[in-house]
């Protein structure tokens, strides 16, 4: 395979490829089989019920760790914490990378004028046929940086914000995203992510009311199927834009209820 020796040269810096799980035995296998140029590959799990842990073991550089669940960041900044090299990449289970992205990020860390972060973009996949639209067409995350320069805030507890003390850049090449497996399983997590999200509204002392309940959802479909152009990936775009709508209605429900408490 063409730049094959960048998996094997001792004078790449050392990157520690992070993990956090909980229940990914669909997905945790396949991700690890992609990852295997990295120094240190590190797997924080939440307590997983199934085999995640057992298969995250089986591969010869994992180091696994089980750590108790609060909230996203503060489960990623533990990672961090105890990661070993100054480089990170830190990757979600359902992620996959390509030799193409695997090539550039070692000659990332390769070179002396590297940034201390990059964003990747990435390509969203539904069930196996790519989404090209419905608000995923400029899709990007911080994935690669410096340990000494980063660090998630708490203030967002899901879609997590990585504060970067320095230079950013961006990757060219992109990042596989497999997050929708079935309707069902993609409508827990929305419904999941809502309720996150309604701690964090709480926090802010927002008070719902109809604007919230009613106008904030219809405008995240709209917004997606519609100015973002969702109708264009067909039935797979309508679902999405439905479900991501809603997650925004159950955010503000779910807000009513912690205030009524």
């Amino acid at each position: 395979m063409k730049n094959s020796n960048l998996t094997i040269n001792s004078k790449n810096p050392p990157i520690s490829v992070l993990i956090i799980t909980y229940n990914e035995e669909h997905n945790i296998g396949k991700l690890l089989q992609t990852i295997n140029f990295a120094d240190e590959i590190l797997v924080v799990d939440s307590y997983s019920t199934d085999n995640t842990i057992k298969i995250a073991a089986s591969f010869p550089k994992v180091r696994v760790i089980q750590h108790p669940f609060e909230n996203y960041a503060a489960q990623r900044n533990f990672a961090i914490g105890q990661a070993k090299n100054n480089w990170i990449l830190f990757l979600d289970a359902d992620e996959r990378l390509l030799s193409l992205l695997k090539e550039e990020i070692l000659h990332t860390i390769q070179n002396p004028q590297a940034k201390d972060a990059y964003y990747c973009y990435r390509s969203f996949m539904f069930k196996n046929q790519r989404l090209y639209f419905s608000g995923w067409q400029t899709d990007k995350v911080i994935r690669l940086f410096k340990k000494e320069k980063a660090l998630y805030s708490l203030e967002k507890t899901v879609h997590e914000k990585l504060i970067i003390k320095g230079t950013t850049g961006k990757l060219k090449s992109k990042l596989i995203h497999y997050t929708y497996i079935d309707y069902s399983s993609y409508k827990s997590k929305m419904i999941h992510y809502g309720k996150l999200k309604a701690v964090e509204e709480l926090k802010k002392g927002t008070k719902p009311h109809f604007f919230h309940f009613y106008i904030r959802p219809v405008y995240q479909f709209l917004n997606q199927y519609l100015l973002r152009l969702g109708f264009l990936d067909g039935k797979n775009g309508l679902t999405i834009c439905y479900l991501n709508a809603l997650s925004v209605a159950v955010r503000f429900q779910e807000l009513k209820k912690l205030q009524a408490d």
